[in-house]
Parts: C-alpha cells; structure tokens; sequence
C-alpha cells in the first residue's frame, strides 16, 4: 500500500497520479504499487512542485511496518522518536 499526500500543487500533478492512484480525498493518493512505479511517481511529485509539498508512506520490513519520505515544507513533520516515527503537527 502507497500513500501521497500533497499540498498546494499544480492540478496537472495531481491529474498525473490519479492514473495510477484514487483520489479518495483532494491532495490524498492510495494505491498498491510496484517498488519501481513507486519511485518513479514520487520522482515526479518531487520534480514537478515547486511551491507545494509532498508526503510518501509506504510499507517496508521494519517494527512499524512504514516509511515516510518527505519533499517541501508540509504542514505536518516527522520526528524520529526513540526508533517510531511520529507525526507533528506545527
């Protein structure tokens, strides 16, 4: 399972993921892809937003069972904490 999230992007961008991914709620993409489609998709949202920011949860082999990778300046930030990422909120 992948999760986007993006904040004040271009709406190309968001047309450009919702070919792969739903769109349940404005700027949130889910969608269960390859490792290679993955990266590619986030290359994209890194190289076509400029003023926005972008969010990356995806699965791998660890405690929490998640990652994040992050590109701008979201609203919300991840802390490491003792291990566990967290959200906070700003």
């Amino acid at each position: 399972m992948v999760i986007i999230l993006l904040e004040k992007v271009p709406a190309s961008l968001r047309g450009e993921l919702t070919r792969w991914m739903i769109e349940p709620k404005t700027g949130v993409f889910v969608g269960k892809l390859s490792a290679m489609v993955r990266d590619r998709l986030w290359d994209r949202v890194c190289t076509g937003n400029t003023t926005g920011a972008g969010m990356l949860v995806h699965a791998i082999d660890s405690e929490q069972g998640y990652t994040f990778r992050l590109h701008g300046a979201p609203s919300k930030a991840v802390v490491d904490f003792d291990g566990l990422s967290l959200i906070r909120s700003s």
